[in-house]
C-alpha cells in the first residue's frame, strides 16, 4: 500500500522540484551571459555601408585599430537611449562601426538624423546575417575589438553612463595596451 501512495505522490514531486527549478532561474540575467565569440576573430562578412549600397566593406575594416561595433536599429527604442553615450565616445576618439540590424535604409538613416550619429562607418544588415554570425538575440548589442581583429568583450543590451565609466572605457585601454606595449617593444629592440 505505502508503494501505491509513493507512486501517487511522484508526479507532486517532479511538478513542484520542476516550478522550484524555474522559478530559480527566474532571477538570470540574460544580460550577463558571454559571447561564445570571446577571443575569436570577429566574423567575415561583406556588406554595403548605410549610405551608400554600392559601397561594399569587410572585415579588414576591423584591423589595425580599436574598435567599438555597435549593433542597432531604428526599431530599437533602448538604442535611442545609449546614443548619448557612443557619442560621448565618440567625442573621445574611440573608433566606432555600427551596424544597421534588420532594419531598412530609410528608417536607419532617420534615426541617425535624429539621434546622432558617432559611427565612422554603419555596416548595413538589413536580414541580420552579421547579427547571426555574432549570435545577437536583440538590439544594441556591443562588441570590442582588438586591433588583429579579436572580440575581447561582449554588452548585451544599452550602454549606460556607467558603463562607459566602469567597464568600456577601461576594457578599450585594456585592449590597446598590448598593441601599443608590443609596438614599443620592438622598437626598443
Amino acid at each position: 500500500m505505502n508503494l501505491r501512495r509513493l507512486v501517487l505522490f511522484l508526479p507532486l514531486v517532479v511538478v513542484v522540484g520542476l516550478g522550484a527549478f524555474l522559478y530559480q532561474r527566474l532571477d538570470d540575467d540574460p544580460y550577463a551571459r558571454d559571447s561564445a565569440l570571446l577571443s575569436r576573430p570577429f566574423p567575415e562578412f561583406s556588406l554595403s555601408t548605410l549610405g551608400d549600397p554600392q559601397a561594399s566593406l569587410d572585415a579588414s575594416l576591423l584591423k589595425g585599430q580599436v574598435s567599438l561595433v555597435n549593433v542597432w536599429g531604428e526599431w530599437c527604442p533602448t538604442c535611442k537611449h545609449e546614443m548619448p553615450q557612443l557619442l560621448d565616445l565618440a567625442n573621445r576618439g574611440v573608433h566606432m562601426v555600427g551596424v544597421d540590424y534588420k532594419d531598412t535604409r530609410a528608417k536607419g538613416r532617420q534615426f541617425l538624423e535624429e539621434f546622432g550619429d558617432p559611427f565612422s562607418v554603419n555596416l548595413f544588415d538589413p536580414d541580420g546575417t552579421l547579427g547571426f554570425d555574432l549570435g545577437v538575440y536583440g538590439a544594441p548589442e556591443t562588441f570590442l575589438v582588438d586591433a588583429e581583429g579579436v572580440i575581447r568583450y561582449h554588452h548585451t543590451g544599452y550602454i549606460r553612463p556607467e558603463d562607459v565609466r566602469d567597464v568600456i572605457l577601461p576594457t578599450l585601454e585594456r585592449i590597446a595596451e598590448p598593441a601599443t606595449g608590443a609596438a614599443g617593444e620592438e622598437a626598443s629592440s
